[in-house]
């Protein structure tokens, strides 16, 4: 009988290590999860700035550059796509277009110094600016989140619990080809 006791004991203590183990893994999961959707959600409060500031950016460059109808219209386009997209990967994509069209609005600012020297435009410029730091920064955090839950959803034994309770991996925040691209202005 002290024999099968033992057994029993060792086997108890064993299942109470798989469970522990399980729910273990599968908290640091949510969590990991949770982080990166934390995240997201500050580049989204983030992008939702830019696109308030960007209507008041593009009347107030219509003043000065009238003529300059295909770029503005372009950024307003670009906008739009942004705010309308439902999933991050579409916002991600909408917003490496976003921000190409700015590139391109910016570059056509140059030509008109009295827009340059507007104290609307530059404070508009320096708000935009600001919050493009801020959505850097945020990409930085977001990704570092995708990593880390990515590494806990393919790493062994973790991976077997994810795979049990059908946990995704993200995608990471990245520049698309259009994004590496130096805008082409021409006047």
């Amino acid at each position: 009988m002290n024999a099968m006791w033992i057994v029993l004991i060792v086997i108890a203590i064993i299942v109470v290590l798989l469970i522990a183990f399980f729910v273990s893994t599968y908290n640091k999961l949510v969590n990991l999860r949770n982080m990166v959707q934390d995240q997201w959600s500050q580049i989204d409060v983030l992008l939702k700035r830019r696109a308030d500031l960007i209507p008041n950016l593009v009347e107030t460059v219509k003043g000065y550059a009238s003529h300059e109808k295909e770029t503005l219209d372009a950024v307003i386009s670009a906008r739009n796509k942004a705010v309308s997209a439902t999933t991050p990967e579409d916002e991600m994509k909408a917003n490496g277009e976003l921000t190409q069209a700015l590139g391109r609005l910016f570059a056509i600012s140059e030509a008109y110094p009295d827009l340059k020297a507007n104290t609307n435009f530059i404070d508009l410029q320096n708000n935009l600016k600001e919050t493009e730091d801020k959505i850097a920064y945020a990409r930085q955090f977001y990704n570092d989140a995708v990593l880390g839950y990515k590494n806990k959803l393919e790493m062994f034994p973790s991976n077997i619990v994810a795979s049990m309770f059908g946990f995704k991996p993200e995608a990471f925040f990245e520049a698309t080809e259009a994004d590496k691209e130096v805008p082409k202005v021409q006047f």
